[in-house]
């Protein structure tokens, strides 16, 4: 890490983020409609993105700049393992084809803002509805955290220290987000994903020409993983390859049910632009496979660095001019503050509608719920702010693990009720409960690992712990749905259709 501030990359650091600072007041006039009038215009932009809108905030806020960090750190760290990103990515879309539109119909059709308010209007149980709301509250929390963590590597790279510039950027962050609701991240993701695309497409071509070309690159960093030894390669071990596609698959169905995902998705104007987007989002996982390999491209510049996090700032600082590498930072850094915004809006939306409105004030009225919801996300990101300044990374790299198994839990409740009557309340909210407990106890007993293991037939498999749960989830569900419906066969499971 820089021991002095690097004053050209730092200068270019600054312009780009009064740039998207600017954008973010400025999208509060941005389409149309009064921002605090309704929680649909706050929260939700109007419900009136199109396809390209959409293209860039559900990219914007699915690819963030934590994965522009943590993705080529674990390439770095583990090899082949580490590119599990892109199977998953390649499995959710053809979900997203499937299912969102279908989401999309039932929320547009009963006015629903959140997750939980689709489950609420599907089973009229409050007790599944709270437990989607609090699920997702939860497990938003630390992922906004990480993304503030990111920011801060590039900043500290740039040889500011201390807390002060990760202040500055929260306030700044929460004032335009407060100020302008949905627009702004949508907005500024314009700007954020093609500085992205420029910076990754300039590093896998000019940082491979100054090493010598790709074979250099992978045989350095073959040689590197042959010295660590161990699960470390560039292609997977045999026992790895079960808990690669389970991680892959697990965390392919987590990805849309996290509030922020979803709030892209009700915020689209037609089922028809999540199709059409389903269909161009895989762009992003070309761009997320090059990110990867800059992993690799750290061991032939022979960067050595202290934490894996810091690979990808250390690779363009030692390769590339000052002003450039200040263009990279300010990509990433600005990659932080569109995932956050949308997250802390979704979070704030789960609040407003699934707690307050549930629980306090029944009777509030639309501009009361954006009211409530503005200043919710505003509580929301000073949790998150607290994460990193008073608690170790590590905590919220950990809860952000166990926020994945979590959100997992919720699918059940949300997506199938979009295509089958048959599963009850009651048996769902069981499931729930089961799969959060169970994979919780599994994930701490493991210390906090994404895996575990079961034997079978003398022989031990390692597999996701939340695609474990979930399974446990489902079968727990169906069972009390059986029995709740032998002991009271005159209830309907479902009262209510999209």
């Amino acid at each position: 890490m820089a021991n002095q501030i690097e004053w050209v990359a730092l200068s270019v650091f600054v312009f780009f983020f009064a740039l998207v600072t600017v954008m973010g007041f400025f999208a509060a006039r941005w389409k149309s409609g009064p921002i605090s009038a309704h929680l649909d215009q706050w929260g939700l932009g109007g419900r009136q993105f199109g396809i390209w809108v959409t293209w860039f905030l559900v990219g914007g806020d699915f690819y963030t700049a934590y994965t522009v960090i943590a993705v080529p750190a674990l390439v770095y760290a583990v090899g082949a393992y580490g590119f599990f990103a892109l199977p998953y990515t390649i499995i959710v879309y053809p979900f997203v084809f499937a299912v969102m539109p279908l989401l999309w119909k039932q929320a547009h059709a009963n006015g629903h803002v959140t997750a939980a308010d689709v489950v609420h209007g599907t089973y009229h149980s409050r007790g599944l509805e709270l437990a989607v709301a609090i699920t997702g509250m939860v497990a938003t929390m630390p992922y906004i955290a990480l993304q503030l963590i990111g920011m801060s590597v590039t900043i500290k790279t740039m040889g500011l220290k201390g807390d002060l510039p990760i202040i500055a950027a929260f306030i700044i962050l929460a004032l335009y987000t407060y100020s302008s609701g949905l627009r702004a991240p949508a907005l500024i993701a314009f700007v954020k994903d093609i500085m992205i695309y420029i910076v990754v497409l300039v590093a896998v071509v000019v940082v491979p020409a100054k090493l010598g070309g790709y074979g250099v690159v992978f045989a350095a960093a073959n040689d590197a993983f042959a010295a660590k030894g161990g699960l470390t390669g560039l292609t997977l071990k045999p026992s790895q390859m079960l808990p690669y596609a389970s991680l892959a698959l697990g965390s392919a169905l987590a990805a849309f049910m996290y509030p922020h995902t979803l709030t892209g998705i009700f915020a689209s104007k037609s089922a028809d632009t999540i199709r059409k987007n389903a269909i161009l989002l895989p762009a992003y996982t070309l761009l997320l496979g090059l990110i990867a390999l800059l992993g690799y491209m750290a061991y032939a510049a022979k960067i050595a660095v202290a934490t894996p996090n810091d690979v990808v700032p250390a690779l363009f600082q030692a390769l590339f001019p000052s002003w450039f590498a200040g263009f990279a930072f300010s990509a990433i850094a600005i990659g932080a503050l569109v995932p956050a915004a949308v997250m802390s809006i979704g979070a704030a939306n789960l609040f407003t509608r699934n707690v307050w409105k549930s629980y306090v004030n029944p009777a509030i009225s639309h501009a009361g719920e954006a009211a409530v919801a503005k200043i919710t996300s505003l509580v929301v990101k000073l949790g998150a702010l607290a994460f990193i300044l008073f608690l170790p990374t590590q905590y919220a790299l950990d809860l952000q693990l166990l926020g994945g198994l979590w959100i997992l839990q919720t699918f059940p409740a949300l997506v199938f009720g979009l295509f089958t009557r048959w599963f009850r309340a009651e048996g769902l909210l069981l499931g729930w409960a089961v799969g959060i407990i169970w994979g919780s106890w599994t994930a701490w007993g493991n210390g906090l690992k994404p895996l575990a293991s079961i034997d079978l037939g003398g022989a031990s498999y390692m597999f996701y712990v939340g695609l474990g749960a979930l399974i446990l989830n489902v079968v727990v569900a169906a069972v009390v749905t059986v029995i709740v419906g032998l002991i009271s066969p005159n209830r309907t499971s479902v009262t209510a259709r999209s």
